[in-house]
């Protein structure tokens, strides 16, 4: 397997990676700790909670779930479209396997429960999330960085095509 399909089958393993992950741990804190519990980790640095979040990231429209689900679905549609025709190119694999495994974990929860479990609580008022949102965050990080690195590339070319 070489190219774009090994690439593929990258980013599926990640995405797998990262929805076994977030399931796995929203289930062990729905067993471990009640709803509105909070257990501190590492002082006052960490602490594990059991919200549940109808809303978007980190709470916002906290009435609308079915709009989300649909909401996240189109996203996920794009993004499939956009990802087909990059996986030339850089790290796109990881990034698609990160963004779709927190997306499909996130979704899974809303379909499910009609809302998704939270539960790293960090200090300073940060909402609770959960690891579907951070391979999500982590995984559009990326992608603004390869974005960045890919105009940055395609202006140098001109710039020399120009010089010439």
């Amino acid at each position: 397997m070489r190219g774009a399909a090994a690439r593929r089958a990258w980013a599926a393993a990640i995405a797998l990676l990262v929805l076994a992950a977030d399931q796995l741990t929203k289930a062990l804190v729905a067993e471990s700790i009640p709803l509105g519990g909070e257990e501190r980790l590492l002082g006052s640095v960490l602490a594990l909670v059991h919200t549940r979040n109808r809303g978007v990231a980190f709470g916002i429209d906290p009435g609308g779930s079915v709009v989300v689900a649909v909401l996240i679905a189109l996203v996920l549609i794009v993004l499939a479209l956009y990802f087909a025709r990059s996986f030339t190119s850089g790290p796109t694999w990881l990034v698609s396997g990160l963004i779709f495994g927190g997306a499909l974990g996130n979704l899974i929860d809303r379909v499910r429960t009609g809302s998704v479990t939270d539960f790293i609580k960090l200090p300073l008022g940060w909402p609770p999330f959960n690891i579907a949102d951070a391979a999500i965050t982590v995984g559009v990080l990326l992608l603004v960085l390869m974005l960045l690195r890919a105009e940055r590339r395609s202006e140098r070319a001109e710039a020399r095509a120009s010089a010439l």
